[in-house]
């Protein structure tokens, strides 16, 4: 290998370690140690996919004009809860309202959001 070669693979080495360092602050993970190599290998894939589920959400939401502020949009998701109920025969399920960016994301990203309410058959 020669020396320049060295430096961009250093280069290259750099970045990945940014993307998994800003990933990791974003999505809100904590240090995690593993004892294992197959351990070790799953959480570097998850943490691969969510780099690439992040990236594929950004650009869609660029390509849909819709400007996305990830730690609001994480506190957005929270707040967005789902809840079924069965009384005396009857479930429905009902969930919180949308807030935030949530709405404008789902649809950038073409995600329909369930009614508010649904009753299910008996």
């Amino acid at each position: 290998m020669t020396p320049l070669n060295a430096v961009l693979r250093y280069g290259e080495l750099l970045l990945v370690e940014d993307l998994f360092g800003r990933a990791k602050v974003q999505l809100r993970t904590r240090p995690i140690y593993h004892s294992c190599d197959a351990a070790i290998r799953g959480h570097v894939f998850c943490s691969f996919l969510a780099l690439v589920l992040q990236k594929e959400l950004a650009d869609l939401c660029r390509s849909h004009e819709v400007g996305v502020e990830w730690d609001d949009l994480i506190r957005d998701l929270d707040r967005l809860q789902e809840a079924t109920i069965e009384k005396d025969g009857k479930r429905v399920t009902t969930r919180t309202p949308v807030s935030g960016q949530v709405g404008r994301v789902f649809q950038a990203a073409g995600i329909a959001l369930p009614p508010n309410w649904r009753e299910h058959p008996a």
